[in-house]
C-alpha cells in the first residue's frame, strides 16, 4: 500500500492533483474539494506537498485518491465500507463537508444534511449513520479530533436555523460546501438571526 506521495504540485483542479516525484514520475490523484482548498495556490509556485493515499484497484482501472490529512483519509475509508457508498460518493461527501462537519453529522444522526450530498438518498444516509456512528467515536475521528487535525476549532451555532438555511440555499442551486461556510460565519457573527435573515445575508455573500 502507498502511504503517501510527496512531490511537486504541478497541476491542480477541484477534482485532481498531479504530483511530480523524483525521477520525473508524475502521479494523478483524485481529491475532494476539502483537499483542493488546502492545496489551492500552491501549484503556481510548484510547491512540494504530501498527500496521503488510497489505492483503488479494479480489473479495468487503477485509481489513486489523495487526502491532505490522515483524518480525511480515515473518514473516506470508513465511508466506502458502507453498502452502496463507493469512492466517488465518498469524495462527494468530503467535498460537501469538512471532516469535522461530517463527523458531527454522523455522530448527531443528522440524515437531513447527509441527504444534501448528491447521490446519497434517505436509505444511504441512514446506513452511514448506523454503520459509522460508533466507529467514528471508537477511532477517535470525532469533531474535536478532526478539528485539531486541521488546526481549527468548531463553532457552536443554532443548528436548526443553520440546517433550514442550508437546505433552502441548496435548493436554490448553491453548492453545499461554500454555503456551509457562509451560513456558519453569519450565525457566528449574528447568533440570533432568523432563517429568513440568514438566507438574505447569504445571498449577498455567495
Amino acid at each position: 500500500m502507498i502511504e503517501y506521495i510527496r512531490g511537486e504540485l504541478v497541476e491542480l483542479t477541484p477534482t485532481t492533483a498531479t504530483l511530480e516525484t523524483t525521477g520525473g514520475v508524475a502521479y494523478s490523484l483524485g481529491i475532494s474539494l476539502h483537499t483542493f482548498s488546502s492545496l489551492e495556490g500552491k501549484e503556481k509556485g510548484k510547491e512540494m506537498v504530501r498527500l496521503y493515499c488510497y489505492e483503488q484497484i479494479r480489473e479495468d482501472a487503477w485509481t489513486l485518491w489523495g487526502f491532505s490529512t490522515k483524518t480525511e483519509r480515515e473518514l473516506f475509508l470508513l465511508l466506502i465500507t458502507v453498502s452502496g457508498i463507493g469512492p466517488g460518493m465518498a469524495r462527494m461527501a468530503l467535498s460537501a463537508f469538512s471532516p469535522a462537519e461530517l463527523c458531527n453529522l454522523i455522530v448527531n444522526g443528522n440524515d437531513k444534511m447527509l441527504k444534501q450530498v448528491k447521490g446519497i438518498g434517505p436509505k444511504a444516509a441512514q446506513r452511514i449513520i448506523v454503520d459509522l456512528k460508533d466507529k467514528v467515536v471508537t477511532l477517535g475521528i470525532d469533531a474535536q479530533a478532526a478539528s485539531a487535525d486541521q488546526g481549527g476549532s468548531l463553532v457552536s451555532v443554532n443548528d436548526e436555523v443553520k440546517d433550514e438555511a442550508l437546505a433552502a440555499l441548496t435548493m436554490l442551486g448553491f453548492s453545499p460546501a461554500p454555503v456551509q461556510k457562509v451560513v456558519v460565519k453569519i450565525l457566528t457573527d449574528t447568533p440570533d438571526a432568523k432563517v429568513e435573515q440568514v438566507i438574505r445575508m447569504a445571498l449577498k455573500m455567495l
